[in-house]
C-alpha cells in the first residue's frame, strides 16, 4: 500500500514539474518556436521520462524483494511445520507402541476365554477396551467345589484405569487365595479397605487420590448348587426359563468407603439351563441409535432375553455387531465388557 501512495507521489510529482518547466520555456521563448518540440522540451521530457521509470523500478524491486522475503519465510515456516509433524508422529507411534506392549501384559495377567471355559464350558467373554489397555478387569479362581468369578470396573480408562485395574487383580488373587476369605461382602470389604490404603497417600501436589472401582463378585458352589452374589454397583443378571432377574448391588463404590459400610451377599439357588451376565457400564453407556442416546439397560436387557439361548459364540458375536451398528459414527466412550456363563455345564477335563 505504501508503495502505492509513493508512485502516485512521484507521478503528481512529475506533473507539476513538468508544467512549472514548460512554463519557464514558454517565458524564456516568448512562447513561440519554429519547432513542435523544442530541444529544451525535449531533453526535459526525456529526462523526467528516464527519472520516472527509474522511480517506477526501484518501488517494484522493492516490491521483489520484499514479496521474496514473505516467500523464504513461508517456506521456513513450513518446513518447521513439516518437521513438527514428523517429531508427532514420531512421539505418536512410541506411545502406541508402547500402549500396545502394555496392552500384552495385561491380557497375559487377564484369564483368556480359553481358560474361563476350563471352569464354564458354555460361557463368552466379550471384552472391548476403549483406548488399547482397559480399566475393566475380570478374574476366575477355584478353591475346592467353589468358583470365584469377579467383574471390575475401574474409575476412568485408558492407562490410569489399566494400572488400577492391575492393583485390583493383586488385592483380589490376595484376599482369597492367601488370606482364604470366601464370602463375597467380606472380599469386597477387604478390597476397600486395600484400595484406600493404596490410594489416600498425600502426594507431592498437596492432592489425594479418590480413585475406586465398581465390581461384581460370583462364588459357585456347584456341590450345593448354589451362587452367592455381592457387588458395589454392577448387578448380576440371571435368565431363567425366558424371565430376567436383576440381583442388585450395593451403591458403595470400591476405594470410596471410608466408614466401611457393609456389603450385602445374595444368595442363589441354581437350576439346570441358568445363565448369568455380568457387565460393565460401558454398553449401556453408548452413544449411538436414530437419536443418539445412551443403549440404556432396558434395552440391554431385551437383548440378553433375545440372544440368552443361543450358543454363547453367537450371543458374543451378537452383542459385538449389535454395538458396532448402534455406535455408528459415534467414538467408543468406555471400555466394554460383557461376561456370560452357565454355571451347571460340566468343567471341561
Amino acid at each position: 500500500m505504501y508503495y502505492r501512495m509513493g508512485l502516485l507521489y512521484s507521478i503528481f510529482f512529475h506533473i507539476y514539474i513538468i508544467n512549472r518547466l514548460i512554463a519557464v520555456d514558454d517565458v524564456m521563448t516568448g512562447g513561440i518556436t519554429d519547432s513542435p518540440v523544442s530541444p529544451f522540451r525535449f531533453i526535459l521530457f526525456g529526462a523526467l521520462f528516464i527519472s520516472f521509470i527509474f522511480i517506477l523500478v526501484m518501488i517494484q524491486t522493492r516490491t521483489l524483494v520484499k514479496t521474496r522475503k514473505l516467500l523464504r519465510e513461508k517456506e521456513q515456516a513450513l518446513e518447521l511445520i513439516e518437521l513438527q509433524k514428523v517429531e508427532l508422529e514420531l512421539k505418536d507411534k512410541n506411545i502406541t507402541d508402547s500402549l500396545i506392549y502394555a496392552q500384552r501384559i495385561q491380557e497375559a495377567l487377564l484369564p483368556s476365554e480359553t481358560y474361563f471355559r476350563k471352569h464354564f464350558e458354555d460361557s463368552f467373554i466379550f471384552f472391548k477396551p476403549k483406548d488399547i489397555v482397559s480399566g475393566d478387569f475380570y478374574w476366575i479362581g477355584e478353591k475346592g467345589d467353589k468358583v470365584f468369578v469377579v467383574a471390575a470396573d475401574c474409575t476412568g480408562h485408558g492407562v490410569p484405569g489399566a494400572l488400577m485395574s492391575m492393583i485390583g487383580l493383586k488385592i483380589i488373587e490376595k484376599t482369597i487365595n492367601e488370606d482364604n476369605i470366601e464370602i463375597p461382602s467380606k472380599i469386597l470389604a477387604v478390597m476397600n479397605i486395600g484400595l484406600e490404603k493404596t490410594f489416600s497417600r498425600e502426594k507431592n501436589i498437596g492432592t489425594i487420590i479418590r480413585d475406586g472401582m465398581d465390581i461384581g463378585l460370583c462364588i459357585i458352589d456347584r456341590k450345593r448348587k448354589k451362587v452367592e452374589y455381592a457387588g458395589a454397583f454392577l448387578p448380576l443378571y440371571l435368565i431363567r426359563d425366558g424371565s430376567i432377574v436383576e440381583i442388585m448391588a450395593d451403591k458403595i463404590i470400591i476405594g470410596m468407603n471410608p466408614e466401611g459400610q457393609p456389603y450385602t451377599d445374595h444368595e442363589i439357588d441354581l437350576l439346570d439351563n441358568d445363565i448369568f451376565y455380568i457387565f460393565s457400564d460401558g454398553y449401556v453407556d453408548q452413544f449411538g441409535g436414530s437419536e443418539n442416546k445412551k443403549f440404556m439397560y432396558r434395552r440391554f436387557r431385551y437383548l440378553l432375553l433375545t440372544i440368552h439361548s443361543f450358543p454363547v459364540n453367537d450371543q458374543k458375536a451378537i452383542l459385538e455387531e449389535n454395538i458396532k451398528t448402534w455406535m455408528g459414527l459415534n467414538e467408543q466412550v468406555d471400555d466394554m465388557m460383557v461376561i456370560g456363563f452357565r454355571p451347571l455345564i460340566s468343567k471341561t477335563k
